[in-house]
């Protein structure tokens, strides 16, 4: 599904098409969660057919990488939807030297649904998220929605850029 496009100036880039956001209808709790489904494929596109090893490559002063960026969304859902506790989130930007690409998706999509799972059973978009972490309120559901999307949506940023830099594949 990608199209090869020759930008003036610059070596063959390859262009996905641009999937646009999602059309819902109805009420709040199918917005938020649309969204994030949006973004959550997004994101994870960029990183699953990435070249390893270039893939863990920091093309920018401060590090990141793009299988680093999808190992701390992995652990952004798993903290806020299922309570798991992170003690070092710097370190969460980084991939086990034996996780590939494939490994780090898995996961991440494996989180995902851990997380989509827990917000089927949520109706009350102003309950706190149901999930167990002694001496820390729970957010309600729809900050934690939000938060969600506006963490994705800042990281899928970051890995358009960072994929572009890699190997020139831009699009969503």
């Amino acid at each position: 599904m990608r199209e090869e496009t020759t930008v003036p100036g610059t070596e063959r880039r390859r262009r996905r098409r641009d999937t646009p956001p999602p059309r819902t209808g109805g009420g709040e709790a199918e917005v938020l969660r649309a969204f994030l489904d949006y973004l959550r494929a997004s994101v994870a596109a960029k990183v699953e057919d990435a070249p390893e090893p270039r893939v863990r490559t920091a093309l920018v002063p401060s590090g990141t990488n793009l299988l680093g960026l999808l190992n701390h969304l992995t652990w952004v859902e798993r903290s806020l939807f299922l309570g798991e506790t992170v003690t070092d989130w710097p370190s969460t930007f980084r991939a086990a030297p034996e996780d590939g690409v494939a490994d780090v998706v898995a996961r991440y999509r494996e989180a995902v649904e851990r997380a989509d799972g827990v917000l089927d059973r949520c109706t009350d978009l102003g309950a706190p998220l149901p999930r167990r972490r002694p001496g820390r309120p729970a957010p309600s559901v729809r900050w934690a929605l939000t938060h969600m999307i506006e963490e994705t949506g800042r990281h899928a940023g970051h890995a358009d850029i960072l994929r572009e830099l890699l190997d020139g594949t831009t699009g969503r």
